[in-house]
């Protein structure tokens, strides 16, 4: 059986946690005079929590009589909840997982569970788990995903997701789930290998999640009966009971793109919905700028200004979760055997904490961030900044094909045929065609297309931070395209807006070229903001040029997406145009 997140514990500190209890050895802390929510009862009791070093020993009214060296916290006109949990981030976002860690327990959401994918890009198995075990060490609980599929075409891509890579990541202790599942309709058409990971992830306890938007009931049932526990991909009411009539747990998504939230909660209390029991709720891996007013604090308020009852919309980040993932016996409450994650309100209607405990260490105190600084040494993980030590050329400029791609929203691209003289030096500024180039980060192949809908004034725009860590150019002017090539060298990786006499914004992201260094709230959402202001300015016109870039190459969305493979028909499920070697 597979060892799961359960056995966080070793039997001498089980003892050792007895002990406490029993008055023979002291506790570290104890919150006295706490109004603390029983989440079973979905009351608010009144007593004195006992912690042991990171594990909650007692909830009850009595004071422990062995206090030698005892922390105690007078909680007098406070109000306890369990810890939050965000049971579905995309931890490099910009941001690198310890700082969104930080931000997010500074907050009261001091468990992660989260996307692996840019760990089958840039590390090996050893590196990645070493890296599992150090994030472990920090006061925030990271737990992580396994998924399935890379979320594009890959040239390497049976490599990367083998069977073998596949069930040590299956088989670790701090892998609580399997998916997100964005390849669904593969396994629907037929694929046992797929499949069999999936039952894989079931025999270990696992939950799997699915990425399921528009499923109808037949789908839906199928997907059920090979194993998808849960979906949060539902965008009304409607999609939410056709989730729980099925039998999956539906996790309700406010995001950047997707701030669908407070509607469903709308139209589910328009048909007079009351039980929130199998409801979770997500950010779904929003950048910076959108974390600003919140992790899951912001979310509870937000469904509780929907009518959903403050109790229950906690349980929804928090006891609903770690039922779901088979984890209830160690988080997702306050009561004995739980992880020491506690959120101390100073008011019943405000879920941003004045004060929270993580794995028993203070984050908040007084209202202020107290987490603790925690150097990485990346390098040794192998996320090192960003070296190009190939040329791009006028020679790479292949601009021949007759499709291109054109933008209908932040995430959806279409084809259409290319009417324009694609030897020009430049495009007309009265359209919104740019070139575009996804170029391998090893300078071995590349794809060159134009895209409509990006922008209509963007000189030059290099990015490193993609879907598979490739590069991106974009640009009216081909030359455009060569001076943001260097710019992105220049800074080692990551996201550069250029005029033709200025760097107009940049967001260097020197881990691996995907990741920044900069904390989410001094630094990291500035930059974003300025580049997005600058994108806007010069025609960008949707809501997250971050999304857009993340998701030019994936193919779970329709209709056409650029790849390592090269333009790929996502329907037909076939390239249309192949990447060239150099």
């Amino acid at each position: 059986m597979v060892k799961g997140y359960l056995h966080y514990w070793t039997k001498k500190q089980i003892r050792e946690q007895q002990a406490v209890v029993r008055g023979e050895i002291a506790p570290t802390l104890v919150i006295k005079n706490a109004t603390y929510l029983n989440s079973y009862r979905k009351s608010w009791m009144h007593g004195n929590i006992w912690i042991y070093q990171n594990r909650i020993v007692y909830t009850g009214k009595a004071m422990p009589e062995n206090r030698n060296m005892t922390d105690i916290f007078d909680a007098t006109d406070r109000w306890a909840v369990p810890g939050y949990i965000e049971h579905h981030a995309h931890p490099f976002q910009l941001y690198h997982p310890l700082t969104l860690a930080k931000y997010a327990s500074e907050r009261g959401t001091t468990t992660l569970i989260n996307d692996n994918m840019p760990f089958f890009f840039q590390l090996d198995k050893k590196k990645t788990f070493a890296f599992l075990d150090d994030m472990q060490q920090t006061p925030a609980t990271m737990l992580w995903w396994a998924r399935y599929d890379s979320q594009t075409e890959l040239k390497n891509g049976n490599d990367v997701f083998s069977h073998s890579n596949l069930k040590v990541w299956l088989d670790h202790p701090y892998i609580v789930q399997g998916g997100e599942l964005t390849d669904w309709p593969r396994v629907l058409n037929g694929d046992d290998q797929m499949l069999h990971w999936m039952l894989e992830t079931k025999n270990a306890r696992k939950p799997i999640e699915g990425h399921l938007p528009g499923a109808g009931e037949k789908t839906l049932s199928q997907m059920v009966m090979m194993g998808v526990s849960a979906d949060h991909e539902s965008m009304s009411g409607e999609d939410v009971l056709k989730r729980l009539d099925a039998g999956m747990r539906a996790s309700l998504r406010y995001s950047s793109i997707r701030p669908d939230l407070p509607l469903i909660l709308k139209e589910l209390h328009e048909q007079h919905f009351q039980h929130y029991d199998h409801l979770l709720m997500t950010t779904d891996g929003s950048p910076p700028h959108f974390l600003k007013e919140g992790v899951m604090d912001r979310l509870i308020s937000l469904a509780v200004n929907e009518g959903v009852p403050f109790i229950e919309a906690v349980n929804m980040v928090t006891l609903n979760v770690a039922r779901h993932y088979h984890m209830e016996d160690v988080m997702g409450a306050i009561a004995p055997g739980r992880s020491a994650n506690i959120n101390l309100l100073s008011t019943k209607e405000n879920p941003l904490p004045s004060d929270v405990l993580a794995k028993g260490t203070w984050v908040r105190r007084d209202n202020k961030p107290c987490f603790p600084n925690i150097e990485i040494q990346w390098k040794k993980y192998g996320f090192s900044p960003l070296e190009l030590s190939w040329e791009l050329t006028r020679h790479d400029f292949h601009f021949s094909m007759p499709l291109g791609l054109e933008m209908t929203n932040n995430v959806i691209m279409t084809p259409y045929q290319i009417q324009t003289d694609l030897t020009r030096e430049e495009l007309p500024l009265h359209s919104d065609e740019n070139f575009m180039m996804l170029c391998d980060r090893n300078g071995d192949w590349l794809v060159a297309t134009l895209i409509r809908g990006f922008a209509n004034n963007v000189y030059g725009f290099a990015s490193s931070f993609s879907t598979s860590g490739d590069i991106i150019l974009i640009g009216k002017s081909k030359q455009g395209l060569l001076d943001a090539f260097q710019q992105l060298k220049k800074q080692k990786g990551g996201i550069a807006l250029i005029d033709r006499d200025k760097v107009a914004a940049s967001v260097p992201l020197s881990l691996g070229g995907i990741m920044s260094h900069l904390p989410i709230d001094n630094g990291l959402s500035d930059e974003e903001a300025k580049l997005n202001k600058a994108l806007k300015e010069r025609g960008y016109p949707y809501e997250d040029p971050i999304y857009s870039l993340l998701f030019f190459s994936a193919t779970h969305l329709p209709y056409v997406r650029i790849t390592q493979k090269g333009i790929f028909d996502v329907k037909k499920k076939r390239v249309l145009f192949p990447s060239i070697m150099r």
